[in-house]
C-alpha cells in the first residue's frame, strides 16, 4: 500500500451508466496514493497512482488525492463531482466522526495535530467523503471480496511503510475504540530498536519499511557495502521502495537479506501472539512489501510463526491479499457507501 509511480492511468471497464451509483477510493500511503472508482457490484472502472508529496504539508497531501482521484475518475468517464461518495483510508490516528487525521509519521512532513481531511476533500470533490483506517479498510475488502471470503474471523497484516493491521470478528469489523489492529505495536522486545512512534521494541521498529530504512542507511555510513541504494537512484526512487528491496533479494544483496530475514522473524513472533490471543482462522498478508514479495514470504511468516503458536495443530494459514495493492482503496471506496448489501 505505499510504492509510488509516476502517474498511470487505467480503465478497467466501462462506465456504469447511472453515474451517481459510482464511488472512489483513496489509499493514502508514505510513497504513493491509489485512487479507484467502484460500482455497485464492486468493479474497479478506473483506477490511478500518484507519488505523495514527499515534503508536502497535510493541505497539499489532501491536494494530490484529490488530483489522483480526479485521474481515476477521468478513466471511469466520470468527474469527482459526479461520485455518490469517496471514502479514504489513511495511516495514523483517525477520527472517523470528526473526519480529522492525526499522529501522521510516515506521510509528506508528517503531522501531529488534528486536520481535517475529509472536510478539505469534501470542499473539492463538493460531496461527502468519508474516512477510515487504510489497514482497518484494506482487510475488510479482502474480507467481502478477496482472501478473507471463506472465513468468519481474519487478522489482516499491511507490511509496507510501517506494519499496519486489522482485524474482523466473528464476521464484523473490530475497532475496539478507534486503534484495534495496531499489531505493528505489539512490542517484540523489550528495551529494542526504536520505532517511529517514539517506543521501543515494536514489531514495526524491526519490520516496516521505514526502519529498515534507517538501519541499512546507517550500516551504508558505517561502510558496509550494499547494492540497496544504487538501485534505488537507478530506479530514481527517493526511498526504498518495496520493489527495490525485492530487486536487492534478487541480486542475493547481503544487508538487504539479513533485514529482510530479521523482519520476517518479528512479524512471525507478533503475529503467532496474537493468534495465542484471538485464535482468528486466518491471517491476510497485504502492503507494499507483502504483495510485492508475495506467496513465498507469506509462507516465510508462517513458519516464522510456528515455534510461537500455543495449539500448533491449528495455527491459521498465511494468506497473500487477493486484491493486491488495490485493496486499500477498493476498502476506502466501500467505507464511503458499501455497494453490496
Amino acid at each position: 500500500m505505499d510504492e509510488a509511480t509516476p502517474v498511470e492511468v487505467e480503465a478497467t471497464k466501462e462506465p456504469s451508466p447511472d453515474k451517481s451509483r459510482a464511488w472512489g477510493g483513496i489509499d493514502l500511503g508514505g510513497t504513493k496514493i491509489e485512487a479507484v472508482i467502484i460500482d455497485a457490484s464492486g468493479t474497479v472502472l478506473g483506477q490511478t497512482r500518484h507519488p505523495t508529496p514527499g515534503d508536502g504539508s497535510p493541505g497539499d497531501v489532501v491536494k494530490a488525492m484529490y488530483g489522483a482521484l480526479r485521474e481515476a475518475a477521468r478513466a471511469a468517464g466520470l468527474t469527482p463531482q459526479q461520485l455518490a461518495g469517496v471514502g479514504v483510508g489513511a495511516p495514523g490516528s483517525v477520527d472517523a466522526n470528526g473526519g480529522t487525521l492525526a499522529h501522521v509519521s510516515n506521510v509528506g512532513k508528517g503531522w501531529s495535530d488534528p486536520y481535517p481531511v475529509a472536510g478539505d476533500l469534501g470542499d473539492l470533490v463538493e460531496g461527502r467523503v468519508v474516512i477510515g483506517n487504510d489497514v482497518q479498510v484494506a482487510v475488510a475488502a479482502e474480507y467481502r471480496l478477496g482472501a478473507g471470503r471463506p472465513y468468519r474471523s481474519v487478522l489482516g497484516v499491511w507490511w509496507g511503510t510501517g506494519v499496519g493491521g486489522g482485524l474482523v470478528l466473528d464476521g464484523t469489523p473490530w475497532r475496539g475504540r478507534g486503534a484495534a489492529g495496531e499489531i505493528g505495536h505489539v512490542v517484540v522486545k523489550p528495551g529494542g530498536a526504536r520505532c517511529g512512534c517514539g517506543r521501543r521494541g515494536c514489531m514495526e521498529a524491526y519490520a516496516g519499511r521505514a526502519s529498515m530504512e534507517r538501519r541499512a542507511r546507517k550500516a551504508e555510513r558505517r561502510g558496509e557495502k550494499t547494492l540497496l541504494f544504487e538501485l534505488m537512484r537507478k530506479k530514481g526512487r527517493p526511498r526504498l521502495t518495496s520493489s527495490v528491496w525485492a530487486k536487492a533479494l534478487e541480486h542475493e544483496d547481503a544487508l538487504a537479506t539479513r533485514l529482510i530475514d530479521r523482519a520476517v522473524m518479528m512479524l512471525g513472533a507478533g503475529l503467532a501472539s496474537a493468534i495465542n490471543l484471538l485464535d482468528v482462522e486466518a491471517v491476510i498478508l497485504g502492503g507494499g512489501l507483502g504483495t510485492r514479495l508475495g506467496p513465498g514470504f507469506a509462507d516465510r511468516i508462517h513458519e516464522a510463526m510456528a515455534p510461537h503458536i500455543f495449539v500448533p495443530e491449528r495455527q491459521p494459514p498465511v494468506l497473500l491479499a487477493e486484491l493486491g495493492e488495490l485493496s486499500g482503496a477498493i476498502g476506502a471506496a466501500l467505507l464511503a457507501e458499501p455497494p453490496m448489501k
